[in-house]
């Protein structure tokens, strides 16, 4: 928990910038900046660290996705250390909900 508060992972958005489908996981404001709840932040991430590590020790596939600047380094280096694929550059949309055509266009310019 300690290492979520100094990360920084409570802060979210600005108050203006409301979703009400994000009201559960919100624990209160301060300064016009939403606070995280950090309890549901951390069940979750133990959910998703259990799910991950099962998908992968049954043979299944990780796609690592960073695309911000300050991401594509560590993202590249995690996932060759895994042997996983990623992405660290330009996003394409289409990439995951139409894939068949994007990897047909891609066959195309080979």
């Amino acid at each position: 928990m300690k290492q979520l508060l100094d990360a920084g992972v409570h802060f979210g958005h600005q108050t203006r910038r409301w979703n009400p489908k994000m009201k559960r996981f919100i624990h209160g404001d301060r300064g016009g900046i939403y606070l995280i709840d950090l309890h549901q932040t951390l069940s979750g991430i133990e959910k998703s660290y259990t799910f991950v590590r099962d998908l992968v020790a049954d043979g299944g596939t990780v796609l690592f996705i960073g695309t911000k600047k300050q991401a594509q380094d560590p993202i590249q280096s995690h996932a060759l250390n895994c042997g996983m694929p990623y992405i660290n550059q330009r996003w394409l949309g289409g990439m995951l909900t139409n894939f068949e055509t994007i990897s047909k266009r891609v066959q195309k310019m080979k």
